[in-house]
């Protein structure tokens, strides 16, 4: 469980602002469907090279509901998780949380650290803020840890930017995702000027992240072995499920009969949690398929890496778009698709060497 850290909460003199933002749908994310289905009328998407995660977090930040019924929402989740876990708050008198926030979005973590509507508790805004930063921990420590390999911080400032700017419109209302969004734009345009420089910027974001990760740990992970036996007991459910519907759980996707298992929803360390089977818990066709899928998925970050550095007109893009996924994986992960520190070192030599070809050719 997390630690909650029971200092001020940096969300709660946020409630006046968020309350005037506007609840109106974007025109990019418009145009961001507009430009997936095909639609001939409307050509505004055809320059837009979002990553795949400004997406998932421009989709998130764009919810047609109304903050009102998110915060209803949101109080009944965490009554729920009470419910389930049998506890009655969401911080145990030791100070770890005795619930997991992972299920809540972050539109509705930040109704609860806000405390919108007046419906949440002190410990509960405190569980949220300490939620939210975590999750921002998370989307920069790969880039973070490919910038100590690589001695360039520029993906590590476009990884903040594009996290800030998958906020609702409730958060970006506020004075402090505008202070630090004008933090990380001036740390963007600083390293693109010197990549090699971690700038020094009033309320920047990804400045309080290295400072409090000078020491490159990484966010903590779950043991495998727990994994293993949550991703077990999914499975298990699965199989019921279907043979309550007179169908056999099935893993190979040429079958013609049955019910497909559904791999899809689970993340890449539970699948490598699968594929390596260290416990014995899983048998040899969930085994194969967790790894055909993990495969899939590897492939598909080389190849989205590939399109960025195309896209970008920048070939080092490639080497450090696959820097950024081998440092975001746990080393089961790692181990399930092969990705060796041997491979990760050909990526290392093969960004440094493209950049400095590059700095030759701009006269550099």
């Amino acid at each position: 469980m997390t630690s909650i850290n029971t200092g001020l909460n940096p969300y709660a003199q946020m409630g006046s602002a968020y309350a005037r933002a506007a609840a109106t749908q974007t025109s990019l994310a418009t145009a961001l469907n507009n430009a997936e289905a095909g639609n001939p009328q409307d050509n505004s998407a055809t320059n837009l090279t979002l990553s795949q995660a400004a997406r998932a977090q421009l989709a998130g930040g764009t919810s047609s509901k109304d903050f009102t019924t998110v915060t209803s929402e949101a109080r009944a989740a965490l009554d729920a998780l009470y419910s389930a876990a049998k506890v009655t708050g969401p911080i145990a008198a030791e100070g770890k949380t005795t619930i997991d926030l992972s299920s809540l979005d972050r539109r509705s973590l930040f109704a609860v650290a806000t405390n919108n509507g007046g419906k949440f508790s002190p410990d509960e805004q405190k569980a949220a803020a300490t939620e939210l930063g975590n999750r921002l921990d998370n989307v920069l420590a790969p880039p973070a840890a490919t910038s100590k390999l690589t001695g360039d911080f520029s993906s590590l400032y476009k990884a903040a930017l594009d996290y800030l700017d998958g906020a609702s419109n409730e958060e970006k209302a506020t004075a402090t995702w505008s202070a630090q969004r004008a933090a990380v734009v001036k740390g963007v345009q600083a390293t693109q000027q010197n990549p090699t420089a971690a700038p020094d910027i009033a309320n920047d974001p990804v400045a309080a992240y290295l400072s409090r990760n000078a020491d490159g740990s990484s966010p903590a992970t779950q043991n495998i072995s727990t994994v293993a036996k949550k991703v077990r007991a999914a499975l298990d459910a699965q199989a019921k499920a279907a043979t309550a519907a007179g169908k056999e759980l099935v893993y190979d996707p040429g079958r013609q009969t049955g019910q497909q298992a559904d791999l899809g929803s689970f993340d890449n360390r539970s699948l490598a949690a699968i594929s390596l089977n260290q416990d014995g818990l899983f048998s040899n066709q969930e085994s194969f398929a967790a790894k055909q899928l993990l495969g899939s998925r590897s492939r598909a970050s080389i190849l989205a890496a590939l399109n960025q550095s195309q896209t970008s007109g920048d070939p080092s893009q490639l080497s450090l778009g696959i820097l950024n996924a081998y440092s975001s994986m746990s080393s089961e992960e790692r181990q399930a698709v092969n990705w060796t520190p041997g491979f990760r070192d050909n990526a290392i030599a093969s960004y440094k060497s493209t950049r400095q070809i590059l700095s030759m050719l701009r006269g550099g």
